[in-house]
């Protein structure tokens, strides 16, 4: 203890005298210089627990001693009681687990550690593990993060203790340059992101000729610390070990391994400059006023230089310094700046002046984001005071968006558009990089807008459009005639930046929707800038189209010929924005920015509705030749992750078309683009069937977006429906598909930008959750109530699921003896601004379409229909009903212009109803027979109301139609069955009948040699029938088989012909049955082996084994089949038929064949 004391004493004099007689930064970097290469000479193979000591008592000891004039452990113990932080700052480290509380933190970026989380209120509330990848901070205690409990239990406030010391030469030492005195130097192997453990190893040991071992230490400890000495010797050994280990890298990857030499005093200086920042660090950690001072020196400018502060030195130079290096830093950062709000918001005014050249750099870099200091931006981007301040002061939004249009040249083609062919991954990945520090600072919207705030957020907003300019309409396709595409397209890029910007175009719009004028400026903005790329690629050819009485003339365009693009975000930008003027009133000023002369809606809506061309023409398999590419594209524009700002946006954009356009023109406008006019005109030819079948899936294609633009109004400002009605909707028609886990719920919906579904709130009042058995998993179940709430045509289902919903939805009302009329639930009425959508279910041009397409289902003449096709005018019936029914239901007969049922009853010789009436006798539709009644009932129910029948009447009419309909169904499905089965019968038979008779001509001719004795195989059937048609005496003997069997059980039999599909009773007046069997030797059931079967009498029968496939047709088909063989056949072998009895209830038609029987 003495002498512990005295050396106590000895290190406080000299600090004193130190301090005294000696200039500070003279006396520490003579210390430096005379200790810090002994210390640090070993480092091929280095002892860090003796390296440790000596700096310990050779360096930081007396620094310790001289900053705080008393022992330092005294010291320290004193500033932890009574200055401990509100702040946290613990860094992460790669893999250490995270919490994020998912009820209080203001966005998914606030996370606390363990310690933290487990001493919070949070641990009670729902929350998130994450998985650190390394550079983040605990957050515990930044009360801009969390809504509620910043604090944990061991971060609480409690008193200061100030302490003022100068760090400025500690920090300058980093800076100083070493002088070189000996030739002594190491070859010094760095890490990168590009070379495997295996391509370090194997050069190692070219290079170096040493064992596996040993290569294998050296790239562990790069890859740990960022860099290792592999060399020790002369500059020119060292010079040699360096070209030998690039040049064996290069044979094994594209770019050769980035190595140095370095001499010995430089490597000892930067190890010792990384333990002195691990120091300074834990000091950070103890006072306030430690990291303020530290904190205002990295500030401090020179004056009259033009250099930048010591901090933003260091951030530069952060791509030039290995991995250790950059953690070292980063932490240091972390427990300075980030642990004192006023040093970090100057420091993020810093980082912001230089984020472009940061930026590059990291795009140039090989190093991963997580010891990037540009992965910092979160930390700062995120704190919503921060975020406005950064806006308005720095204009940080304007900054990101010029740093992408920077780091993509590039990309962009000779018409400014983005054309990522042959695009590096790696290099693209870093880019989305920026574009998450966009979404970063507008993560938060701004509850007050000031007039600085406004304008520095439109100027970002113009300059983001300059990014959407040059995506819009990007990589452009054409449909492939003749010849396939020989290489498929690179496509994921362009999708990939789809995906990334979805959630930033959303909070664009949210932040605009904030405020009234800044979202008619901005809408005004983004009409300009579609506007321009409209008219820039338009064609000055134009093309009239008449039908109806009414004309459109347009520019002339194929979607099937010219070049077209999937990738619109401008449009669908300002189609978000429209639907937000809407939702808040604002669009009755709208004259004020955009004038209806400048509005053109008809170019507005031309590329979006390109893009639902070109996804029918897809699906009508027009576009085989171009590859999968295309393909991959139209499955993630309809894809959870995208349709948000794709497919949905799309088809708000033709609703607004619907608004502002003439109902009449906006369909010949559909028909036009979608190049259905002929088939409406005219009659296709019906020969080519791949033509048919293409009209056929596009009117199919065309009738779906119809239904949608009519009938899809769950989004806010469309209609007056929340997001929480637009989460139960969808949950909604998921569970109609079936019952699902939460995760595959979750999974298909869409996420906000704090990762959010909004599940959680809304699941419980629409499904109730079943709990796993022995096996399985729990699932959700939708409630009964909700089951009304179904519309088969919704419009996020895919093929398959639109299939399944309504097999499984028919399933469970045929279950409950109802019938299987699935029509739609009444819509939500649309909002003002979109009210004249309505008027397209009742234009001229609809009902021509819907009447032509009826027609052709009734006529049977035309193979341009299908059960599909009018499955879908049924659904658009059906809306229009619902909607005249709303409208009467809401205002007087005479106020409600809506004349649906006037137009679809009255305006034809041969009417929409007077079609549906026929309908009902088409056989092929006799599953859609009660979707057919159910309308029948709605026109009837519409016409009431037309007629102003009492609201009692009206009521009782509509509460017993179902009951109506159940007695009516009942009543007619035998009939209708019966008839449905016969004429199904009757074209399956002419096919098969066709099918067969071709088969067998071949068969015969093929195998002309094996018939040899038809007429003697003839005669014997003849005769066999003839023994069958005599009435067989009752034996009592009970012989089984032959003339003389025995009576048997007789029970009621009906068999089905595999021919025909008809139903046959088994009865002795019946026509007979056939059943096909191949007879051959067997010894199976005889006691006489080898004898000859007698068939005039006998017990049992001989050597025979008769296998049969149990397939049982009419004996007229089995005739009609058989009488081209039975004619030609010299086949030595018997050819039977039997007649079956009701006596002995025993099949016995044998066929004698060869080979099995091939009906």
């Amino acid at each position: 203890k003495k002498d512990s004391e005295l050396r106590a004493g000895d290190k406080y004099r000299l600090g004193k005298e130190t301090d005294e007689k000696v200039d500070f930064q003279a006396a520490f970097l003579q210390t430096l210089a005379k200790y810090v290469p002994n210390i640090y000479s070993a480092e091929m193979d280095p002892l860090l627990e003796k390296q440790e000591e000596m700096a310990q008592i050779k360096i930081f000891d007396p620094l310790e001693w001289y900053l705080f004039r008393e022992d330092p452990d005294v010291c320290l113990e004193k500033l932890r009681q009574c200055g401990a932080s509100q702040l946290c700052g613990k860094v992460f480290k790669g893999g250490e687990t995270t919490y994020s509380c998912r009820d209080c933190a203001i966005d998914p970026t606030c996370v606390l550690c363990m310690d933290c989380f487990q001493n919070s209120i949070h641990k009670n509330h729902r929350y998130k593990m994450h998985t650190s990848t390394g550079g983040g901070f605990c957050d515990c205690g930044d009360t801009e993060a969390w809504k509620t409990g910043p604090l944990c239990t061991n971060h609480e406030p409690g008193a200061a203790n100030y302490f003022h010391f100068l760090f400025a030469h500690l920090i300058k030492y980093w800076l100083l340059p070493i002088r070189e005195k000996t030739d002594h130097y190491y070859c010094v192997l760095f890490n990168d992101e590009h070379h495997s453990y295996d391509h370090v190893i194997y050069s190692l040991q070219r290079a170096l000729g040493c064992e596996l071992g040993e290569a294998q230490l050296h790239t562990t400890a790069i890859d740990k610390e960022g860099r290792r000495a592999v060399k020790e010797g002369p500059y020119v050994s060292c010079q040699e070990t360096k070209e030998e280990i690039k040049r064996h890298s290069e044979n094994v990857s594209q770019r050769p391994l980035h190595v140095e030499v370095l001499h010995a005093d430089v490597m000892a200086h930067q190890k010792f400059a990384l333990r002195l920042g691990s120091w300074l660090n834990k000091l950070m950690s103890y006072s306030s006023d430690f990291r303020q001072i530290f904190c205002q020196i990295c500030l401090k400018e020179e004056a009259d230089s033009e250099k930048p502060c010591l901090i933003s030195m260091l951030m530069l130079w952060d791509a030039k310094l290995h991995k250790g290096a950059r953690k070292i830093l980063h932490e240091l950062i972390f427990s300075s700046f980030f642990m004192e709000m006023e040093y970090k918001k100057l420091f993020a005014i810093e980082f912001v002046k230089y984020y472009k050249p940061l930026q590059k750099e990291y795009i140039s870099d090989d190093h991963d984001r997580s010891i990037s200091v540009t992965a910092l931006s979160v930390q700062m981007f995120t704190v919503p005071t921060l975020a406005r301040h950064l806006i308005e002061e720095q204009n940080v939004i304007t900054v990101i968006t010029e740093t992408l249009l920077e780091v993509l040249p590039e990309y962009l083609d000779n018409n400014d558009k983005f054309n990522f062919q042959g695009y590096s991954q790696d290099k693209l990945g870093r880019v989305y990089a920026v574009i998450c520090d966009l979404k970063y600072i507008l993560i938060t919207k701004p509850t007050v807008w000031t007039d600085r705030l406004r304008v520095r957020f439109l100027e970002g907003f113009r300059s983001f459009l300059r990014i959407l300019t040059c995506m819009q309409g990007m990589e452009e396709i054409q449909r492939q005639i003749g010849q396939h595409i020989e290489v498929d397209p690179d496509w994921e890029a362009a999708i990939a930046i789809q995906m990334q910007l979805k959630n930033i175009l959303l909070m664009f719009q949210e932040w605009c929707a904030c405020d009234e004028d800044l979202l008619l400026e901005a809408y005004k903005e983004c009409h300009a800038a579609v506007m321009r790329c409209s008219t820039s690629s338009q064609s000055r050819e134009k093309t009239v189209l008449q039908l109806c009485g009414h004309t459109l003339e347009s520019k002339r365009y194929r979607v099937s010929v010219d070049p077209v693009s999937i990738h619109l975000p401008l449009s669908r930008t300002l189609a978000g924005l429209h639907v937000r003027l809407s939702k808040t009133g604002a669009i009755s000023r709208l004259q004020e920015f955009v004038p209806s002369e400048q509005f053109q809606v008809e170019l507005l809506m031309e590329y979006p509705l390109r893009c639902l061309v070109l996804v029918a023409q897809v699906a009508a398999e027009m576009w085989r030749r171009n590859g999968l590419s295309l393909i991959s594209q139209v499955f993630y524009y309809h894809d959870v992750k995208c349709r948000e700002e794709m497919y949905d946006k799309d088809i708000i954009m033709l609703q607004i078309g619907a608004s502002f356009m003439d109902p009449n023109l906006f369909l010949l406008l559909i028909l036009q683009r979608y190049e259905l006019v002929n088939a409406f005109k005219k009659i296709v030819p019906t020969k080519d069937q791949d033509l048919t079948k293409q009209y056929n899936i596009l009117i199919e294609e065309m009738l779906q977006v119809l239904i949608y633009v009519v009938g899809e109004r769950y989004m806010p400002g469309v209609s007056s429906v929340t997001k929480e009605e637009i989460t139960m909707r969808e949950i909604i028609h998921l569970l109609c598909i079936e019952p699902m886990a939460h995760s595959a719920i979750a999974k298909s919906l869409p996420e906000n930008e704090n990762n959010e579904t909004g599940l959680e709130k809304v699941i419980n009042k629409v499904a109730v959750f079943k709990k796993p058995g022995v096996s399985g998993h729990g699932v959700y179940e939708l409630k009964d109530e909700c089951m009304k709430e179904f519309n088969m045509f919704f419009y996020h289902y895919t093929k398959t699921q639109h299939s399944k919903a309504e097999h499984t939805q028919k399933k469970r009302r045929k279950q409950e003896n109802r019938d299987e009329a699935l029509p739609p639930p009444p819509p939500p009425e649309f909002s003002p601004a979109f009210s004249n959508v309505v008027k397209v279910l009742n234009c001229d041009i609809m009902m021509y379409i819907l009447r032509t397409i009826l027609q052709r289902a009734v006529q049977l003449e035309t193979h341009l229909w299908t059960e599909a096709m009018i499955q879908m005018v049924l659904h658009l019936l059906c809306l229009g009903l619902l909607e005249e029914k709303q409208q009467l239901e809401k205002a007087p007969e005479e106020e409600v212009t809506f004349d649906f049922y006037h137009k679809a009853s009255t305006l034809n010789a041969l009417n929409i109803l007077m079609l549906l009436e026929k309908l009902k006798s088409v056989p092929q539709l006799e599953a859609q027979k009660d979707m057919i009644n159910w309308i029948l009932q709605m026109f009837d129910t519409v016409k009431r109301l037309r007629e102003k029948s009492s609201l009692v009447a009206t009521a009782a009419t509509t509460s017993g139609s179902e009951t109506t309909k159940g007695d009516e169904s009942t009543q007619d499905k035998e009939k209708a069955e019966r008839k449905r089965k016969a004429e199904a019968a009757r074209l399956h038979r002419q096919k098969i009948m066709a099918q067969m008779s071709a088969l067998q001509r071949n068969f015969i001719e093929t195998h002309k040699l094996l018939y040899e004795n038809t007429q003697e195989t003839q005669g014997r059937e003849d005769s066999v029938m003839e023994e069958e048609s005599i009435p067989l005496a009752i034996d009592s003997s009970k012989i089984a088989l032959g003339p003389k069997r025995g009576p048997s059980i007789t029970e009621k039999e009906v068999l089905t012909c595999i021919l025909c599909q008809e139903e046959q009773e088994v009865r002795l007046e019946s026509a007979a049955m056939v059943l096909s069997a191949c007879v051959q030797k067997s010894t199976a059931l005889t006691q006489h082996r080898g004898k000859t079967l007698e068939l005039s009498g006998g017990r049992y029968l001989s050597s025979a084994k008769n296998i049969s496939c149990s397939c049982s047709l009419l004996r007229t088909h089995f005739s009609d089949v058989l009488q081209p063989v039975l004619c030609h056949s010299e086949m030595p072998m018997h050819l039977r038929t039997l007649r079956q009895k009701r006596a002995t209830g025993v099949r016995q038609p044998w066929c004698y064949h060869p080979q099995p029987f091939r009906s």
